[in-house]
């Protein structure tokens, strides 16, 4: 193949040769994906539903969940789909949509994430001008940035790597189609403009780092000086379950980028990439819903509301 014009589809690469194998593939992905879906969902309903919920901490936590769904939405259905029906293909159009969609809500993610540790440590560190820092305006405009520099990012790298000639066939070492994958594909030094646009990308997503580790250690700094262990406990439990995020977040993607190329083979890429981007997905909302009693209660009034309608009997009565 000459160059990406003549190439229609990618070839992406199978779990399993076996079907029988291919077949639990499929099922577990099935499963994992529904966990997704149902986690994530209910945490969307409940703070949509729940006037208590309409806060800046749990507006924030609304958009993580949209991402979420989009993030796994983008890997999962096709890799189950090729798992059913014995295939690797994926089309030229589809790979590049994949790549975008992916990128996209990771991006925008990851910034998001960093606007929570913000919300955060105003919120223990500021209380006084949490109202006043994140009002209802500023929530929205700074939920619309992470999204937008999600959009701005995926865009460059999607229309650039796809801009590459690929010569090298189209065999695709990753379950879903991914930018540095693709560029083992390229024939031409041009690809230098795709690893520049990762080294910017990548002081970015080091500055988000930096400010997301300053948050927390003026968190825990002012969390230590609470006087009762009843008020650093509530402070520490609004906290601990986005730094759990952050942390499985950021530990999976260093891994998967920053291994040393000794110790990567198709193998073990395959495994890793399943832990950066279907894992987080998964727990998020098992995280949240874990440490955060106001959230649980909500989502117990919510459930309790939907069963008796359900069972057509008022809550009222049921009450009473």
């Amino acid at each position: 193949m000459s160059n990406s014009s003549s190439i229609t589809q990618f070839l992406l690469l199978p779990f399993t040769d076996t079907r029988e194998l291919q077949l639990l593939h499929f099922w577990l992905f099935l499963g994992i994906y529904l966990a997704a879906l149902l986690g994530n969902g209910l945490i969307i309903t409940t703070i949509a539903c729940d006037q208590h919920l309409h806060t800046p901490m749990y507006f924030f936590l609304l958009n993580l969940s949209l991402l979420d769904l989009g993030s796994i939405s983008t890997t999962l259905p096709k890799s189950m789909a090729n798992s059913l029906w014995n295939t690797r293909a994926i089309s030229f159009l589809g790979c590049a949509a994949q790549v975008f969609m992916f990128l996209f809500f990771i991006s925008a993610e990851y910034s998001l994430l960093t606007i929570m540790s913000y919300d955060r440590y105003v919120a223990i560190c500021k209380p006084l001008h949490y109202g006043t820092l994140l009002g209802s305006r500023a929530c929205v405009h700074m939920a619309a940035a992470a999204w937008a520099t999600g959009f701005l990012n995926a865009l460059l790298h999607t229309a650039n790597t796809f801009s590459l000639p690929l010569c090298k066939g189209n065999a695709v070492d990753q379950f879903f189609c991914e930018i540095p994958q693709i560029l083992k594909l390229s024939c031409s030094h041009s690809y230098l403009r795709e690893v520049g646009l990762v080294v910017v990308s990548a002081c970015l997503a080091f500055g988000c780092f930096i400010l997301i580790l300053f948050s927390y250690v003026q968190i825990f700094r002012a969390v230590l000086r609470i006087p009762s262990e009843q008020g650093q406990h509530k402070a520490f439990s609004t906290c601990l379950p986005h730094l759990a995020v952050v942390s499985l977040f950021v530990s999976t993607c260093m891994f998967t980028y920053l291994k040393p190329p000794a110790i990567s083979s198709p193998s073990l890429d395959l495994v890793v990439s399943v832990l950066y981007s279907v894992v987080p997905p998964v727990v998020n909302p098992l995280i949240y819903s874990i440490r955060n009693q106001e959230l649980k209660d909500a989502l117990r009034k919510l459930m309790a509301g939907f069963l008796s309608k359900a069972l057509n009997f008022p809550c009222s009565a049921y009450h009473s």
